[in-house]
């Protein structure tokens, strides 16, 4: 199955919404918009396609009414999510969806680009477990493209689970939480070996956590 969602957002009216497929929204305050599954998605063989934009000074808070599970199919366990934001001068985006649950034998890549103006401001938090309970064997890979104008400000790959160059049965994590802000002039922190927030060269900083499983921390 294919979905696409389309949440454009504009200083002078409540968000627009364009939904196809296994993924829907609704307008849950006069700049807020929750996404909700429509149907069972991503099984194997989906591909997800989903476009935020937010205009010139507009704000939009994006959050969603459950967690999303990725599940394999008969054909095979890899699902496709692409996401791609924009945010106009003056404008400001705070997308924090609830976690992605890989189930166990699925394998979910997303692809997430994001352009932002100069004076834009964003927090983008993405969640990510491996298996449900007693599920150990997913695996998920993450891709961030963002770039400030014409300026690269970040590339950036995460892989986590089964099939995975550090995957480890004893010791690897299965839980990941990732946190882009822009902007933000916080120095670099880093937490023993399981979390690192690293300021950006062209603004901005980029947190990462890993662990065996999701906490509530923010």
């Amino acid at each position: 199955m294919r979905t696409e969602l389309r949440i454009i957002a504009i200083a002078t009216a409540v968000p627009e919404i364009h939904a196809s497929g296994g993924l829907s929204a609704r307008r849950t305050g006069a700049h807020a918009v929750h996404m909700i599954g429509t149907a069972a998605t991503p099984l194997g063989g989906d591909e997800l396609d989903i476009i935020i934009v937010v205009g010139p000074n507009a704000r939009l808070t994006v959050r969603s009414v459950a967690a999303t599970i990725a599940l394999p199919s008969a054909a095979t366990p890899l699902s496709l999510a692409h996401w791609h934001f924009e945010v106009a001068d003056g404008g400001e985006l705070d997308f924090d969806p609830e976690p992605t649950i890989v189930a166990g034998g699925a394998h979910h890549h997303t692809t997430t680009s994001i352009a932002l103006a100069p004076n834009a401001k964003l927090r983008l938090r993405e969640r990510i477990q491996i298996g449900r309970s007693g599920e150990d064997h997913g695996g998920w890979r993450g891709d961030l493209i963002a770039d400030i104008g014409s300026t690269p400000l970040l590339r950036h790959r995460l892989e986590l689970g089964a099939g995975t160059s550090t995957d480890d049965a004893l010791t690897a994590p299965r839980a990941l939480s990732s946190e882009l802000r822009y902007p933000d002039d916080r120095p670099a922190k880093t937490v023993g070996l399981t979390e690192t927030r690293l300021p950006l060269a062209a603004g901005g900083t980029l947190l990462t956590r890993t662990s065996a499983l999701l906490t509530t921390a923010h």
